[in-house]
Parts: C-alpha cells; sequence; structure tokens
C-alpha cells in the first residue's frame, strides 16, 4: 500500500512538471511571437521606397489640390498624400524653423525667392495665376457694384500685408488712387475693420456677414458659389498673382516631390487648375 501511494505521489508530482513545462514553453512562444511582431512593425521601409509626400500650399490652394492629392494616391499605392494649407508666409516660416516638407507651393514669388536665397528651395516654376476680386456680402451687391463704391462699404477686410493677398490688395489701391482720388486708399482702409492671415479668412469674414466686402482671389469667391457677390476690378489697376511651386532642399521623399510638381506641370494638373478658376502659366501649356 505504501508502495502504491508513493508511486502515485511521483506520478502526479511527473505531472506537475510536465504541466509546468508546457506552461513555460508556451510563456516563451507567446513572447517571442510578440517580441518579432513588433520588431516587425519598427522595421524602416526598404532602401528607396518612398510611401509619404508632405506638401505645403498656399490656401488658396486647397480645393485643387486636395481633388489632386486623391488622384495622386490612386496613382500611387500605397503613398499618403499630406497637406498643410495656410498663408504663404505662414507656411515660410515653418518651413524656415524646420519643418518637415517636401514640396512649397507659394502664391507669390516674393516668399519663395528668399526660401531660394536661403538655400531651402531650388528651381521654382510658376505653375499658375490668379485674379484678386472683390467679394460683396448678399445683403450689400446693390450698394457696391465696382471698386469706386469699396469706400461706401460700412465694414471691409483684407489681407495683412505679409500675406500675398493683402500686399496685392495695398497695391490695388495704390493704383486706383491714381485715377480715383489720392486719398481712395485711405477712404478704404478707414472702413477695414480686420485684417486676415489668409485669404479664406477673408472670405469666410464676408460670408458670415461680419463684413460687407473684401478682396480675394477669384479661385476664392467661386469657391463660396452664392455665398457672395463678386466684383471686378478693372483691369488696369489689378494685379496679377503668380504661383511658383518648387521641391524643398532636404526633402525626406525627393521622388514623390518630382512626381508631384510634374503632375502640378502636366496637362491633366494644368487643367484641374484652370477649371477651378486659375489662369493658365505663363506662355500657356504644361510644364516641361
Amino acid at each position: 500500500m505504501a508502495r502504491n501511494r508513493r508511486s502515485r505521489g511521483v506520478a502526479r508530482l511527473r505531472g506537475v512538471r510536465r504541466w509546468r513545462s508546457r506552461l513555460l514553453l508556451l510563456v516563451l512562444v507567446a513572447a517571442w511571437l510578440v517580441s518579432a511582431g513588433g520588431c516587425q512593425r519598427s522595421e524602416p521601409p526598404p532602401a528607396g521606397r518612398e510611401d509619404r509626400l508632405v506638401v505645403f500650399a498656399a490656401a488658396s490652394l486647397r480645393d485643387v489640390f486636395t481633388a489632386m492629392g486623391e488622384d495622386f494616391e490612386r496613382a500611387h499605392a500605397g503613398v499618403e498624400v499630406t497637406f498643410n494649407f495656410a498663408g504663404t508666409q505662414e507656411l515660410r516660416t515653418q518651413l524656415e524653423q524646420g519643418a518637415a516638407v517636401d514640396v512649397f507651393a507659394s502664391a507669390d514669388q516674393r516668399h519663395m525667392n528668399e526660401l531660394v536665397k536661403s538655400g531651402r528651395a531650388a528651381g521654382p516654376v510658376v505653375f499658375a495665376r490668379n485674379e484678386p476680386v472683390i467679394v460683396v456680402a448678399r445683403e450689400s451687391a446693390g450698394t457696391i457694384r465696382g471698386l469706386a463704391d469699396l469706400p461706401a462699404a460700412a465694414r471691409i477686410v483684407v489681407g495683412t500685408p505679409e500675406v500675398p493677398i493683402g500686399r496685392y490688395t495695398l497695391e490695388i489701391l495704390d493704383r486706383a488712387s491714381r485715377s480715383m482720388g489720392a486719398d481712395f486708399r485711405a477712404r478704404v482702409e478707414a472702413r477695414v475693420v480686420s485684417r486676415e492671415l489668409n485669404v479664406r479668412q477673408v472670405l469666410a469674414k464676408v460670408r458670415l456677414g461680419e463684413a460687407q466686402a473684401g478682396v480675394v482671389y477669384r479661385t476664392d469667391a467661386r469657391a463660396a458659389q452664392d455665398g457672395v457677390s463678386i466684383v471686378a476690378i478693372p483691369p488696369d489697376i489689378n494685379v496679377i498673382a503668380e504661383y511658383p511651386i518648387a521641391v524643398v532642399a532636404g526633402a525626406a521623399h525627393p521622388g514623390l516631390a518630382r512626381a508631384w510638381v510634374d503632375l502640378v506641370l502636366s496637362e491633366a494638373g494644368q487643367g484641374a487648375l484652370q477649371r477651378a478658376g486659375f489662369l493658365g502659366r505663363p506662355g500657356g501649356g504644361p510644364g516641361p
């Protein structure tokens, strides 16, 4: 009897040991799988592979570039396009402070030229042009029918002098002062209640009724559809905005950056821009 009890005890002990050994083995296998999976996720993409594109672009390019980005992603499987739309001067500041950017598209030559001088961009190409217009709140459409009527507005909103649309607005007012009275600019500025950091903010203030009139690009006015009335500025007084684009120096994804610039300059890209209301490139036609 004692021998049988000892035998059963030994058997139970061996069973416990086998169970512990199997449990330990399972734990070790599970730990290895988790470690292996983690290592796979942290491995960088294969050399030469680019799967993300970062584009900084003027706020007035938001709608057309967003649509072009969807086409670009379909044409480049596995690639994600990330946009940052803001006032050109704000984008330039972010880039100068070290923001990770592949492509920069400006609403004027001035800010792009400064980046070229500092070595942060090279070989910019003008890919589109735009035309400033006056947008008028619907309830004021009968009062402001032309540039000469602008001083009659009770509340006007414009861009800050640092943003391209703001600088173009001041240039237009200076030109108008030559034929509409030396004090024309002063009379308009006396009605300015807000100066905004990008053109979309100017448009929003007019659409929301916070201002009776403002100066924006024709493409932005078109995007507002029936939300505002559009008043043209006489050609001899107006200015034409030129939009340059360039690959940023030290871009993390140079191949995709060049592909994006090629798309914008292509026949398809130029067609999309013109359908959005942009004027064609100087000389017309797609880029080289």
